[in-house]
Parts: structure tokens; C-alpha cells; sequence
């Protein structure tokens, strides 16, 4: 007996010195991948091109919003720390969304008068006349209801409109061959994400559960689509959804991938722009399985933040 005991616990202890790779956390290098910055997508081009404007001259006019406004960057530093990341973080996402995506305003009070416009505005999420609340209770999306939390509900059903509805014919009905977000969740023709952190409706219903545990906000739901605009247009509680997407993005990279990109801006910064951070790790985590490490990469906006760090860290 005690022959055999011995045994299995030599057995274990092998097996437990062969596995320290498997539980292996590997931190991605600083700064980028690329040595010159990838292509930028036409869209952002004929944005700014549209507007009169330059990358350079956008990117300064965000940078100078945030070395003028010590108030926010004191937000950005308590709103970091409650969600456990660097303010760094927030910063590069906030630059970019700026840069390539929308101008800044001169001042952070614009971005609660602009908010204020919106309060007690009737708005809905839906498509041709169903409410994406009639529409997630089609039997297509009946395994998704087992699921516990508001990433992973939102997930699963951006998912099965991906596999089931995007661009079919499904009981009569043809629907458009566009993201999930975009056909159920932008009733404005101006565009899909708003406020200082540009978050998009479906990102908020995701991430609220996270929101209301550590900030204490209430609960997103998206039978009331005026308070989901509300809270991402509210640059106090827009900066808590940024926190928490950039949370998720290094939790989902660390438990899925087995890489740390905590110390990474324009990676999380790239992940906030193309989102999916759980798809993007699980195929990373793909192409590393063979042995041979892949670390993630940048995108143009990333790039970015990386190449201007030295900078950006100046303003905290």
C-alpha cells in the first residue's frame, strides 16, 4: 500500500514538473511589432479628409484636451484604479477614438452638454419594426439563455446572428448582411458609437454587469435604449466602460491566450478599436498551441499609442 501510494505520488509530481508551461503567463514586449505603422483604414481617411483635417492635427487637439483638463485625467486615474489597470490604458484608447475616429471637443463640459441633448430622447433598438428584445427571443437564440452574465448573453447572441441570421433569408424575412451591433443597435444615422470613449450600445449591455459591480451604476437594459445612451454619453460613467472593456480585453488575453498584454497600450488600445478581444485570444491561443510563440500585434491605431507613449505617459 504504501508502495503504491509512493508511486502515485512520484507519478504526480512528474506530471506536475512536465505541465509549468501550460500554467505559464507570457508578458508581451513593450512598444510595436511594426516598424512603421500599418495601414489606416479608408474610412477614417475620407472621415478626416471630409472634416478639413489632418491625423497630426486631430491627434494634438486630443492631446491638448487632456493636458488642459487635469480634472478628467484625475477621473481617468480613480476610474483606472477601480478596475485594476493602468491609466495609460485609458488614455490610448481616448487618443485614438479621437484620432481616427471622431474630433475632439475643446472642453470636457462639451461632452456633457452633448450628453444632456440626449437625456429623455425616446430612442429603441430594433430592426424593420422588431425590438432586438422580441428579436434574441426567437428559438435560434434559446441556448444563450442559460448564460450568466451580461458579456457572455450579449456574446452568445452577437454570435448567433453571426451563424444564423447575417445576410440570410430566414422565415420569409432577409436580413442585412452587417454586423449585429450595427442593424439592431444604431438608430442614428450619424454613426454607432458616441461620447468620450466612443462605446457602442452592445459593448455597454455587455460589459454593464461588470459596470455595476464596481462603479455601482445601475444595470443597462436594452428594453430602455435612452439610458444606454445616457450612460455612454456621460463622460463620468463613459470612462467606467472604457475601464471595464479594457479590463476584459487583458482578463480574456491572460486566461484564454496565457499572455499578459497588461503592459501593452497599443494593444489594448488595438483591442478596443476592432473589439472581440475573446475571439482574437482564442485564435491566438490557436497558432501558439504548435510551441513556437506568436505574440499579438498592433494595429494602425495601436501604432500609434505606442509610438507617441513617451508622450501620452507625460500627461499623467
Amino acid at each position: 500500500m504504501r508502495l503504491t501510494a509512493c508511486l502515485l505520488l512520484i507519478a504526480t509530481l512528474c506530471f506536475s514538473a512536465a505541465q509549468p508551461a501550460a500554467a505559464e503567463i507570457r508578458v508581451v514586449p513593450e512598444g510595436n511589432r511594426h516598424a512603421e505603422q500599418p495601414r489606416v483604414p479608408g474610412a477614417s481617411l475620407r472621415r478626416t479628409k471630409a472634416g478639413r483635417t489632418s491625423f497630426d492635427a486631430k491627434y494634438e487637439k486630443v492631446r491638448e484636451l487632456l493636458a488642459n483638463d487635469r480634472k478628467l485625467v484625475a477621473k481617468i486615474k480613480s476610474t483606472a484604479a477601480a478596475y485594476g489597470i493602468a491609466p495609460i490604458h485609458m488614455i490610448g484608447a481616448i487618443v485614438g477614438e479621437h484620432t481616427y475616429n471622431v474630433d475632439a471637443y475643446d472642453r470636457l463640459q462639451a461632452y456633457y452638454v452633448k450628453a444632456a441633448a440626449y437625456a429623455g430622447n425616446s430612442f429603441h433598438f430594433g430592426y424593420d419594426g422588431e425590438s432586438v428584445d422580441e428579436f434574441v427571443k426567437r428559438a435560434q437564440f434559446a441556448d444563450c439563455a442559460g448564460e450568466k452574465t451580461s458579456y457572455a448573453l450579449w456574446s452568445c447572441r452577437e454570435r448567433v446572428w453571426e451563424h444564423e441570421f447575417r445576410g440570410r433569408t430566414v422565415g420569409g424575412q432577409t436580413f442585412p448582411n452587417n454586423r449585429f451591433s450595427a442593424v439592431f443597435f444604431q438608430p442614428f444615422f450619424a454613426g454607432q458609437t458616441f461620447g468620450l470613449g466612443q462605446i457602442n450600445p452592445l459593448t455597454a449591455l455587455m460589459l454593464t454587469d461588470m459596470v455595476s459591480r464596481v462603479s455601482g451604476y445601475d444595470r443597462l437594459d436594452e428594453n430602455n435604449a435612452g439610458a444606454v445612451y445616457e450612460a455612454i454619453m456621460d463622460p463620468d460613467v463613459s470612462l467606467a466602460y472604457m475601464a471595464a472593456s479594457i479590463r476584459h480585453s487583458i482578463d480574456a488575453y491572460r486566461s484564454i491566450a496565457g499572455v499578459d498584454i497588461s503592459h501593452n497600450p497599443g494593444l489594448t488600445a488595438t483591442l478596443y478599436n476592432v473589439g472581440n478581444p475573446d475571439e482574437r485570444a482564442a485564435s491566438l491561443a490557436a497558432r501558439n498551441a504548435g510551441g513556437e510563440v506568436q505574440w499579438p500585434e498592433e494595429n494602425y491605431y495601436g501604432w500609434l499609442v505606442n509610438d507617441k507613449l513617451a508622450e501620452l505617459e507625460a500627461l499623467l
